[in-house]
């Protein structure tokens, strides 16, 4: 994995804004076929050429193929149906269930599938489209890597709950083994593996960690490490990346768990970057979090500089400032600018930040990343 060894990288999350004519075809239950798959084509070469005239450095496909950053991996396994009840609301849901009521009202109620049988794999043709979709828009364009996203196993669990496998652990285990040929299939492809683990943080929200201790929920954390883990053992530490997350909503975030909490057990999974939230008025100060942890030599981070839930264009002179905080305590190669969360995690025309605005975003990432690399390096190596 590159690291900014002559200026500040730049990269995103994953999801970017769809076409409405995709965005369409992703949520009709029919969807598939050539006129699919020849609008997925056009989608993923159109966002990888904005990427690039914007001046992204670290690219991907946007994720313009899948309905979800999460559930997609349910027509890549077996064993999940229509879950008529659903998970139980979340903790902060009860805390503010006003706010929650009229945001549900406005956005409507998500499909929810839950695991009711064995897990295999079945992804192979479906990981290969995304991989050959990719692969063509990128023909003769340059960028200084290229990474694929992928559902981590305590992720198939944060979206789909168990009603089949007899332990937790069983369930979890069941999904990496079955998704591990995800991960061995995009690095086989040459490019970097993104695993996105918004569990290891957002599934303290969960109901079920109503009434237990934070301790329990490391438990649980560290377990779904080790599944990743184990799932991503033949894969290099240099080939990959961990997002983490505590939900990507515009809302209180009053039960989020401090970075504090979890940064231990997630700088013992094995991906060499490890992308937080770093923007948003939640989490944008535990960059002091730093001062006073070790980061592992082998460890780069990708601080969130642009928060993914508002509208408001962040100015190129506080990205610059955020960047460089992180710059300050854990050394300026290690550092590769980024957002919170994805922009698009769900294919859907109403979207938290408008389109032109995520461009408007990602251009004052780039200009931000240029204003801190001229006070890192003294000048600024052009890409």
């Amino acid at each position: 994995m590159r690291r900014s060894t002559e200026r500040i990288l730049t990269t995103h999350t994953g999801s970017l804004p769809r076409p409405n004519e995709l965005t369409d075809l992703l949520l009709a239950s029919d969807r598939g076929g050539a006129a699919f798959d020849a609008a997925v084509q056009r989608a993923v070469e159109d966002v990888v050429k904005q990427q690039r005239s914007i001046g992204i450095d670290i690219v991907n496909d946007g994720e313009q193929g899948k309905a979800s950053f999460a559930t997609y991996v349910t027509d890549r396994l077996t064993g999940f149906e229509s879950e008529p009840h659903g998970r139980e609301a979340s903790v902060e849901q009860s805390w503010f269930p006003d706010y929650y009521a009229a945001r549900t009202a406005s956005l409507g109620h998500a499909t929810v599938l839950a695991c009711s049988g064995p897990i295999v794999w079945m992804g192979e043709e479906q990981v290969q489209q995304d991989i050959d979709r990719l692969r063509f828009a990128m023909g003769s364009m340059e960028a200084t890597e290229v990474f694929m996203t992928a559902a981590s196993p305590g992720t198939v669990w944060y979206y789909q709950p168990n009603t089949y496998y007899p332990s937790h652990e069983a369930y979890i285990y069941a999904a990496a083994d079955a998704m591990r040929h995800e991960y061995e299939a995009i690095h086989r492809a040459g490019y970097l593996l993104q695993l996105d683990c918004p569990d290891l943080a957002g599934g303290w929200n969960r109901r079920e960690f109503a009434d237990r201790t934070a301790g329990d929920f490391r438990r649980m954390a560290q377990l779904h490490v080790e599944a990743l883990n184990h799932a991503t053992r033949s894969i290099p530490a240099d080939r990959m990346r961990l997002h983490v997350c505590w939900g990507n909503i515009e809302g209180p975030h009053t039960r989020d768990l401090p970075l504090e909490e979890i940064i231990d057990i997630l700088m013992s999974a094995r991906p060499q970057a490890l992308s937080i939230e770093a923007a948003n008025p939640r989490h944008a100060h535990e960059w002091t979090l730093f001062q006073d942890i070790k980061l592992p030599q082998d460890k780069i981070l990708i601080p969130g500089v642009l928060d993914t839930t508002s509208n408001f264009v962040e100015h190129p002179e506080l990205v610059a400032q955020r960047i460089g905080r992180y710059a300050s305590v854990i050394g300026r190669e290690r550092v590769i600018a980024g957002g919170d969360c994805g922009f698009a995690t769900l294919a859907r025309r109403a979207l938290p930040v408008h389109p032109t605005v995520v461009c408007a975003k990602l251009r004052s990432l780039v200009e931000g990343a240029r204003l801190a690399s001229e006070t890192l390096w003294g000048h600024v190596t052009l890409p």
